[in-house]
């Protein structure tokens, strides 16, 4: 299995955002087993054409998102990061929802704010 991670030259996404976007979806879809063992930062750098510091950089990302983990000297893997990230999607949630509250908005200006951050986010990467 290969990660088949393809960069975008011209998007207006950085490329060690694509990098982790692209190992996240297949991640949480899936498509990337929990235990499959990532390549290096180097080798995952020279395949792409990249630095090796923005490969570190998203892979720095998807750890602090529960997506991979790193274990020393064995290498980097697909960590079970469907909990991790539900966890903080509720936490950032909920303090998108005491900020709103806080500054006095109704439920349905919080909720037309929430829907155009969310249109806006995703017509980026469709």
């Amino acid at each position: 299995m290969t990660l088949n991670i393809t960069i975008d030259p011209e998007a207006a996404d950085a490329p060690y955002e694509q990098v982790r976007a692209q190992i996240s979806e297949r991640a949480r879809s899936g498509e990337l087993p929990v235990g499959y063992r990532l390549p290096t930062v180097r080798g995952l750098a020279e395949e792409l054409g990249l630095a090796a510091n923005t490969v570190a950089k998203a892979y720095r990302a998807l750890e602090s998102d529960g997506v991979i983990e790193t274990r020393g000297r064995n290498g980097t893997f697909v960590a079970a990061a469907g909990d991790a990230a539900a966890r903080q999607a509720a936490a950032a949630a909920a303090a998108y929802a005491a900020e709103v509250r806080r500054l006095g908005l109704s439920r349905e200006e919080a909720l037309a704010a929430a829907n155009e951050a969310l249109r806006a986010a995703y017509a980026r990467t469709e």
